[in-house]
């Protein structure tokens, strides 16, 4: 596993420089990991990367790109909309040369066309942000101010609003909440109950869940070999 850098590309023509964590070692499968957004990232690290890990015991590569304005990426989060993600995941793609992807919740939002592949636990763009304005509102009640997720909506939409910590601008918010999962015939949709256990990403904490790991690795590995 080492961390390796990407160009990713720039809106005007020019380009940045992204990390990517790699388990490379130029095999025949190579896996792009489309990562969940927003704080289910951070939930969902840990099984990310072991999953990952398990491909990598299994013969297959795998790379997992920082989206721009995301983990060490210099890019400012409040200047990035969700065609800048996609625009990285597919640079990540062509450098790397993926063969397949696997998208992780909110990552199937922003995928690059043509990579066949998995996308587990898929969820809609406006459950996201749902999720984030619930979370800001949470906090507002405990600082003792009282916010109406409609009003933030608008607002954000016009102005642009940080939620839960996140900087986003009304174009990243009014495109957010209008993206679905793709309906891809080659793209294999995977759910929570195939791999057993309860959701990560709904756990107040960053957690583990190995048999999960092992269940979705194996959904990928099985997949590859047929």
């Amino acid at each position: 596993m080492k961390a390796t850098i990407y160009p990713c590309p720039l809106p005007g023509g020019a380009a940045a420089s992204e990390l990517a964590l790699t388990f490379d070692r130029g095999r025949q499968h190579r896996v792009l990991v489309a990562p969940a957004l927003f704080d289910e990232a951070n939930r969902m690290r840990r099984f990310t990367v072991e999953v990952m890990r398990r491909l990598d015991g299994a013969g297959i590569d795998s790379i997992l790109p920082d989206l721009p304005g995301c983990n060490e990426s210099e890019q400012e989060l409040a200047q990035v909309e969700p065609e800048d993600w996609r625009m990285g995941l597919e640079a990540a793609a062509r450098h790397f040369g993926a063969t397949h992807v696997l998208a992780i919740r909110g990552g199937g939002l922003v995928l690059p066309d043509k990579l066949p592949g998995w996308h587990f636990a898929p969820v809609k763009g406006a459950s996201l942000v749902k999720t984030l304005l619930r979370a800001r509102i949470i906090s507002a009640r405990e600082a003792g101010r009282e916010e109406d997720a409609a009003e933030l909506m608008e607002r954000g939409k016009e102005q642009g609003i940080e939620l839960a910590g996140w900087p986003l601008s009304a174009e990243m918010l009014r495109q957010l909440e209008a993206l679905l999962p793709s309906k891809r015939g080659d793209l294999i949709p995977v759910d929570q109950e195939m791999i057993g256990g309860s959701a990560l990403w709904l756990r107040a904490e960053p957690d583990e869940a190995p048999d999960q790991v092992d269940a979705l690795a194996a959904v990928l590995t099985v997949g590859l070999a047929q």
